[in-house]
């Protein structure tokens, strides 16, 4: 969705910062529609991550504008992401992950230099298991990663660089550069 003719400079700027950025080649991102109701403006994207050609996780990354600004957000500009991803059985259970997930994002923004305040979120993992009617594959686990953030400045660039490698890191995703060691060939 394209910024109306009549909005603000900072979010037409961010809006760019966010258009202008391109992601890994594993993260597909397409431009959906913002909800109306949290801020004046916003701006939305939407991702898909490819593992060997599978979808593996998934997220939105949403740009909320109030020239008023908010108390709680500390100033105008708030970033909002909701993050899904499968996980291996073994890691649905681990303690430790909802603290590893969390470093994901704030490693990510603090790698690509995207300041930030007034940082919050939820991480949630979950497992499911089918019965009757509905029984089926075996057991599936789920991470979801729900966050929101200020950016200090309204370069959204280094914001977009610094969530995409949180999505490539909750999808587990090699580092750039580093080819993944295939578990189905090591079997055979």
């Amino acid at each position: 969705m394209a910024p109306s003719p009549a909005a603000p400079e900072a979010f037409t700027r961010a809006v760019a910062g966010l258009r202008a950025s391109a992601p890994r080649e594993e993260i597909l991102l397409e431009e959906i529609s913002a909800p109306q109701r949290l801020a004046p403006y916003g701006f939305a994207l939407s991702a898909t991550v490819l593992r060997d050609g599978d979808e593996v996780a998934s997220g939105r990354l949403i740009l909320l504008h109030d020239p008023a600004g908010h108390d709680a957000w500390r100033g105008d500009l708030r970033l909002v992401t909701l993050i899904t991803a499968e996980l291996e059985s073994d890691l649905a259970g681990d303690p430790l992950l909802p603290a590893v997930a969390w470093t994901w994002l704030t490693d990510g923004l603090e790698q690509h230099g995207a300041a930030y305040t007034a940082i919050g979120g939820t991480i949630t993992q979950t497992t499911s298991t089918r019965f009757g009617e509905l029984a089926g594959p075996a057991p599936t686990a789920d991470l979801e990663i729900r966050a929101s953030w200020t950016p200090t400045s309204d370069d959204l660039g280094a914001h977009l660089q610094g969530w995409c490698t949180m999505l490539a890191s909750t999808a587990g995703l090699p580092p750039p550069g580093v080819t993944a060691f295939n578990r189905q060939r090591a079997a055979t």
